[in-house]
């Protein structure tokens, strides 16, 4: 069982990785205007989830590719807080999904976390 589910996190980060590609501006949307390079940073992103997503097949770095989505999870984690803050002030009708990534975040990084040990 741990297993299955271990291929669907897997997958979901290649997936997601895959879909920064493909709708770069849905991701460009959310990017904190602050951030310098909101384009590059975009791909490094998706890059990251590809590269992390696969090294989870691989039991030998399995811990390392946990950690590094827990890092990335964290990284990224400012983006949804502008996401949230920018659905709220423009009425988007899609705010309750920008407030429910907010603590899905959290239990992301613990469903990482739960692969950190060997």
């Amino acid at each position: 069982m741990k297993n299955r589910i271990l291929y669907i996190m897997a997958f979901l980060y290649i997936g997601a990785g895959i879909m920064h590609f493909l709708r770069t501006d849905t991701f460009l949307k959310i990017m904190p205007p602050f951030l310098p390079f909101p384009l590059q940073l975009v791909y490094i992103s998706g890059v990251c989830e590809i590269v992390f997503g696969t090294m989870l097949f691989f039991q030998v770095v399995r811990p390392v590719a946990a950690w590094l989505i827990i890092l990335l999870l964290i990284a990224v984690f400012p983006a949804n807080i502008y996401m949230a803050i920018d659905f709220y002030h423009t009425h988007n009708p899609f705010l309750w999904v920008a407030l429910l990534r907010l603590p899905l975040q959290f239990l992301l990084i613990w469903w990482a976390w739960v692969y950190t040990a060997k």
